[in-house]
């Protein structure tokens, strides 16, 4: 329907149409083409306007108007284009998907639905809009785990050589809140694309010095992915880091102006909004021991009835009528774990997807969850046990991987989206923020 409606934009003449095919009143306009999608002025100002109030809420000075603009129809046009890729590969986020992850956003908040939908309207946000906003980041984020985690090959020598310096460091890893202004370049720049991305970098390099907000002209100038976030990455370790910025920061202090720094995508700025010294770390990891049943939907096999009839193996399991174990050798569709009455074995919560996740962190031993929905189709899961190993070479090694595979993840996303852009239609339909063909 969303898509329907953009259409009959454009074939209005960038207004709506009557029945009859004439124009009437203009209420949206388009103000870039994207492949077979657009982007409207309303999800620009809607965007313009959720800076503008974080912003506001942080105390943080924004760049002019135009160049605000400019960033969020950025933004707006890669997340069109990730979309587009979605919708091709024909991933989906069910509603019942949905609602357990806003749920689980209001429990980290400490807050009700009823409260949480009130925050929403002094932020000038309708519950609609959230419930969009957060589909869409929990279906990119599906997306670029999907596309990005087969390009990225760990050896056993890089892991190896992560935990001799994790030993070495005793555990302990100082962090750093890293601030990134990224000036774009391409793969083979030529001599006057080097000159003009360092004519600019040293303009903001002198800007910055003079006391210019860094967060501010990270927001105006940043083609990273976290420009309108002011270029902020957040605390990190050394090890999580992407490898140009652990480098970089090394030795440096709070406050200190780092760069231009030449890497595959352009130029690179940074600073250090903040850090933590070293804090000793024990090494310990969480496992739980899972039980569950999964139906999975399908044309005979529909949401509803999957649901219902673990709701009815529940009340089965509860009022001792039939034994979970049962049940899974039986009905559940997850070949692997069936064959041992449902029986996953232990494992560490993070090797599951999210909701699985999320659902078995919170059961107490003992405990059945009530159905949910994942990817793989709805469970029933019940928490056998949990446990809390020491620092084994093991654990260490696991840490060690997933520290490289998280550094690596970052750099090799920005990347990816680097060649889905290169590789679009794009056209700025709106004169004041660009015009031609991207």
């Amino acid at each position: 329907m969303k898509k329907r409606c953009k259409q009959l934009l454009i074939a209005a003449g960038l207004g709506l149409v009557s029945a009859t095919g004439q124009a009437v009143e203009l209420i949206d306009k388009v103000v870039a083409v994207v492949n077979q999608d657009v982007v409207l002025e309303s999800q620009l100002e809607g965007l313009v306007h959720q800076v503008r109030q974080s912003a506001r809420t942080a105390g943080q000075p924004l760049p002019d108007e135009q160049r605000l603009r400019k960033q969020a129809l950025e933004r707006l046009i890669l997340e069109s284009l990730q979309l587009q890729l979605a919708e091709r590969l024909g991933l989906r986020i069910t509603d019942t998907q949905l609602e357990q992850a806003i749920g689980n956003i209001a429990r980290s908040e400490g807050k009700t639905q009823e409260q949480l939908r009130a925050g929403l309207q002094a932020q000038g946000l309708t519950y609609s809009q959230f419930r969009e906003q957060v589909r869409n980041e929990i279906l990119l984020s599906e997306l670029a785990r999907n596309q990005v985690r087969r390009r990225i090959n760990i050896s056993d020598q890089e892991v190896k050589q992560v935990v001799q310096m994790i030993k070495e460091q005793g555990q302990n890893n100082a962090r750093y809140r890293v601030g990134n202004i990224l000036l774009p370049l391409p793969a083979n720049p030529s001599s006057d694309q080097l000159r003009q991305a360092s004519r600019q970098a040293e303009q903001l390099l002198a800007e910055l010095r003079q006391g210019a907000d860094f967060r501010q002209l990270a927001i105006a100038h940043s083609a990273g992915p976290k420009a309108l976030e002011g270029g902020d990455w957040g605390m990190l370790g050394i090890n999580e880091m992407p490898s140009l910025f652990s480098e970089a920061v090394r030795n440096h202090a709070r406050g200190d102006i780092i760069g231009p720094i030449r890497s595959g995508a352009g130029l690179h700025i940074l600073t250090i909004f903040d850090m933590e010294g070293a804090k000793a770390q024990t090494v310990e990891a969480m496992e739980v021991r899972a039980r569950h049943i999964l139906i999975k939907p399908s044309v005979i096999m529909s949401e509803d009835k999957a649901k219902s009839m673990l709701e009815g193996f529940a009340r089965s399991i509860r009022s001792g009528e039939a034994s979970m174990e049962q049940l899974a050798e039986q009905f559940s569709e997850d070949p692997g774990s069936a064959i041992q009455g449902g029986d996953l074995g232990w494992a560490a919560p993070e090797m599951y997807v999210s909701s699985f996740r999320d659902t078995v962190t919170n059961l107490e031993p003992g405990e059945l969850s009530e159905p949910f929905r994942s990817e793989h189709g709805w469970h029933l899961v019940r928490l056998e046990d949990r446990r809390v190993l020491d620092a084994t070479e093991q654990a260490t090694a696991q840490r060690a991987y997933q520290l490289i595979f998280n550094r690596r993840f970052t750099e090799e996303v920005q990347t990816w989206l680097d060649e889905l852009k290169d590789g679009a239609y794009i056209r700025i339909v709106d004169t004041h923020l660009s015009d031609g063909e991207l």
